[in-house]
């Protein structure tokens, strides 16, 4: 039995419906939260993170299953296989952020978004600069937190520049961000993060996020 088999197998129609409603009914589920989810894909997983290069055809056939479920299994496998992933896999990732985009998706794939640039410093200007600048609030929302694993390692002119192009908004989702990287970044460096607050014109909502910590 495949992966796909097995997860319409132990669909529950009863945690689907509120599982929808969560996310605003954006996606249907087959109603696996998270722990079940795990468990029946711990084996596939474990098989696939012995894969040598990333599955593609996998990861889009994921994406294409109505079931939100499908979407994080593929994330799931993403995480596995992410020391597979290099800059010319960056194209795909940005389908994937622009696609069936919600917050649940984008700050997983986020995770990998990171660990790639780290991997691969020049993807910054490769493509995150462009993210920046995108029409697209997701792509906008990875730009700003992409760096939050980073502590010390954290590029504070880009992170700078990143929240400015974008701060003078109502989106809730980019605010947010701005709020939540400059929250992360403060544990590292405080006095960074009051100085940048005490000094730009950012919304209430990503001053308080950003101030929790100082």
């Amino acid at each position: 039995m495949d992966i796909f088999e097995i997860f319409y197998k132990n669909r529950n129609k009863e945690n689907a419906d509120p599982m929808a409603k969560y996310m605003r009914n954006l996606f249907p589920f087959l109603g696996l939260k998270k722990p079940e989810r795990t468990a029946l894909s711990k084996q596939f997983l474990k098989e696939r993170k012995k894969d040598t290069k990333v599955d593609w055809e996998f990861i889009f056939k994921c994406y294409d299953m109505p079931e939100r479920e499908f979407q994080y299994l593929a994330i799931d496998y993403m995480e596995k296989v992410k020391d597979l992933f290099t800059p010319e896999d960056m194209e795909n990732v940005e389908k994937l952020l622009t696609t069936k985009s919600w917050w649940d998706s984008v700050d997983a794939i986020n995770k990998v978004v990171g660990h790639i640039v780290m991997k691969y410093p020049q993807t910054k200007e490769d493509v995150i600069l462009k993210w920046i600048k995108s029409d697209n609030i997701w792509l906008n929302r990875i730009a700003i937190i992409f760096q939050l694993k980073y502590k010390e390692k954290t590029d504070t002119v880009f992170l700078s520049n990143a929240i400015l192009y974008n701060c003078e908004t109502t989106e809730f989702f980019i605010n947010k961000a701005i709020g939540w990287a400059l929250r992360e970044y403060s544990k590292t460096d405080k006095e960074w993060v009051k100085e940048f607050i005490d000094n730009n014109n950012l919304s209430k909502l990503s001053i308080r996020e950003g101030s929790k910590y100082i």
